[in-house]
This record gives C-alpha cells, sequence and structure tokens, in this order.
C-alpha cells in the first residue's frame, strides 16, 4: 500500500499531533464545512470529506491510550514514533522531496495496518458528517437523508469501530435532528417576495447562507436560497427577507429552532424573527432611511459560530459531491469501496416521491 507523509510533533498541554501536509486538525481556529470529525479513545481524527477515504490527521491527547487505533490507522512506523516522541528536528520521508524545516517534529511514511478498520473509520466520521453539514435543497434537487436510516448507518459502522471509539463518539441525534415527515419538494413555494406590494421596489437581490448559524434541518442550502425585497413607500423603506426551507421541514417546530434575519443597509442593522409561510420562512422589517441594497444574514440564536471568510465556493463543492454521492446511490450493487453510499444515501437516491 502507498504510504503517506505525515507529521509526528508536540502541540503543547501534552498533546500530540500526526498530520499529513495541510490537513486540518481540531485545533484549527474555526471549523470548516469539508472537515469530517470522529472522537476516538486519547484524541480526535479528522479528514476532508472532498478528499474521499484518506488518511487522517490526529490530535492525541493520551498516547498510552490511543495507541491501539495509532497502529491501526498509521501503521506500526508511526506508532513506535510516537510513543517514543518527536526529536524536535525535521526529517525527510525516504523517497520523497526534503520538507521545510521550519516546524517542530518529524516526516514519517504512515499506511494502515488494518485497512478495512480505517475505511470503517472514515465511513463513520463520513455519516456523523451527513448528520451536521448534508446540504439538503430543493432548489439545487439535493434530497434529504432519512435522519433514522442515518442513525442506523452509524449504530453499524460505530460497532465496526468499536476498537477504536472506546465509549467515546457515542450515537446521538446531531443538534437540529427535528424532522418528523418528509413533504415533497412539490409542496414548497420558492420564493415569498412575488407577491404584489405597494409602494416602489428600490431593489432585490438572492444570497446564500452560512450554515454554520443554523441547526440542519431547517434552511435550503442552495446559494439561491435567501432573496430580499426593499419597497419604499410614504417615507418608509421596508425590507421584507424569504428563506427557502429545508426538504423535510416538519410543520411543528420550537420556538428557540426558528431562523431570525440580521438585515443590514444604509448603515443601519435590524434583526428580524422568521415565520414559516408555504415552505419559505419570511419576515420584514421597516428603516425610515436606506439605499437599493442590503445584507441579509440568516441565523438562529445562540447557535453556531459566524464564519471567518466566504464560504461560498466550500459550499458550492460541498453540493457538487452530495449530488455526485446521490447519483452513485442509484446503483450500488457492486460499490463495496471505503466510501461506498450509505443506506441513508441509497434510500434518498432512490425515492422519487422527494424530488
Amino acid at each position: 500500500m502507498t504510504e503517506t507523509g505525515v507529521l509526528i510533533r508536540r502541540l503543547g498541554d501534552g498533546l500530540r499531533g500526526i498530520t499529513p501536509a495541510g490537513a486540518a486538525t481540531v485545533l484549527d481556529a474555526a471549523p470548516r464545512l469539508d472537515v469530517m470529525v470522529l472522537e476516538v479513545a486519547g484524541g480526535h481524527l479528522t479528514w476532508n470529506v472532498l478528499a474521499g477515504p484518506s488518511i487522517p490527521a490526529a490530535v492525541v491527547d493520551d498516547v498510552e491510550l490511543a495507541q491501539e487505533w495509532v497502529w491501526a490507522i498509521y501503521g506500526e512506523r508511526i506508532a513506535l514514533a510516537l510513543g517514543e516522541g518527536p526529536s524536535g528536528t525535521s526529517a525527510t520521508l525516504p523517497g520523497s522531496a526534503r520538507q521545510a524545516a521550519d516546524v517542530d517534529g518529524e516526516w514519517h511514511g504512515a499506511a494502515p495496518a488494518l485497512p478495512a478498520l480505517a475505511s470503517s473509520a472514515w465511513r463513520l466520521a463520513y455519516a456523523h458528517w451527513a448528520s451536521r453539514w448534508w446540504p439538503s435543497s430543493t432548489l439545487d434537487g439535493i434530497a434529504a437523508l432519512d435522519q433514522q436510516l442515518l442513525n442506523r448507518d452509524i449504530a453499524v459502522l460505530t460497532e465496526q469501530c468499536e476498537a477504536l471509539l472506546d465509549g467515546a463518539d457515542a450515537i446521538g441525534p446531531p443538534v437540529g435532528a427535528i424532522l418528523e415527515s418528509r413533504p415533497r419538494a412539490s409542496d414548497y413555494a420558492l420564493a415569498a417576495g412575488d407577491e404584489a406590494v405597494g409602494g416602489l421596489i428600490l431593489g432585490r437581490g438572492v444570497v446564500g447562507w452560512d450554515w454554520r448559524r443554523c441547526p440542519p434541518g431547517l434552511v435550503d442550502a442552495s446559494e439561491k436560497a435567501v432573496s430580499w425585497q426593499v419597497v419604499r413607500d410614504g417615507g418608509v423603506s421596508t425590507i421584507a427577507v424569504a428563506a427557502v426551507a429545508a426538504p423535510g421541514l416538519p410543520a411543528r417546530l420550537p420556538a428557540h429552532l426558528r431562523p431570525w434575519a440580521r438585515i443590514a443597509t444604509g448603515g443601519a442593522v435590524r434583526e428580524t424573527e422568521l415565520r414559516s409561510a408555504d415552505g419559505a420562512w419570511v419576515g420584514e422589517t421597516s428603516f425610515t432611511t436606506t439605499g437599493s441594497t442590503a445584507r441579509v444574514d440568516i441565523y438562529v440564536p445562540d447557535f453556531g459560530i459566524t464564519s471567518t471568510g466566504d464560504e461560498a465556493e466550500s459550499r458550492r463543492l460541498i453540493r457538487e459531491f452530495a449530488l455526485s454521492r446521490l447519483r452513485r446511490a442509484v446503483s450500488p450493487l457492486g460499490d463495496e469501496g471505503a466510501d461506498s453510499p450509505l443506506l441513508a444515501e441509497i434510500a434518498s437516491a432512490t425515492d422519487d416521491s422527494d424530488f
């Protein structure tokens, strides 16, 4: 099996890192949408979901407890090197170009000692990731995943990964796993701003939203999900906002999970709670002065974090990834690779009643 170069280094506070070049870890300043995380005994593993099955990055907080899975996921050489601790020098992995010597650590070649277990770990991390970040979208034709089937996938994979988990990453519904029914896409009105309104329309816009700010299953993941309209009438500007609801949104929803809109225009900012109406979240607020443009951010109060940058491209790639997974899941027979479709993906891909 081809080896992957990984850097073993001390991270402070008793932590050790095992990282392929450029890999994200749980110590990064902000979680990325495309990063999968699996809590394991004595540490955490991370993969980039768009890269498919690969050698993960690890942050180890208990070397002794982690040794068994380090051996399984990275091979004997890495397990021995981790036990000895990094030398504080930057070495050259045999057969590779010399690495930059600006980090405290040492490069080694890694390959799983138990490839089947490594594959199951990736699949379990992916199933957990899908519970949070699967970009279900009526507008972009990305079917929602059935949460009960996804929980079944997680249960089976958790059992397969028992040697890694040691009680970590127990099965539990993700934040906002609140879906009780799955209406058809044809039941959804795609915009609430098309109704006749009085006054002068100063401007309109369509934007995406930061997935980090809402629990899954509330708002459509499309970059066309959020629309706004500025109307001037009687010296007052009213900005109406509509956010397309996610596929499968239940009819009843706890008040603390309802999304809000933060609207900024002309130097002024207003926040307004959105209400459910015909498959969309809608609301409006008024300004005495305004321009013809607005910035609209959708969020659930006290949930998640604000993105530190523009994630539109990352969201686009994740939507393309999800569509490719569903296309592949339509005919899964014979597909037994490490990244073969989950039961939840197969069910969604073959359910023609939703899309």
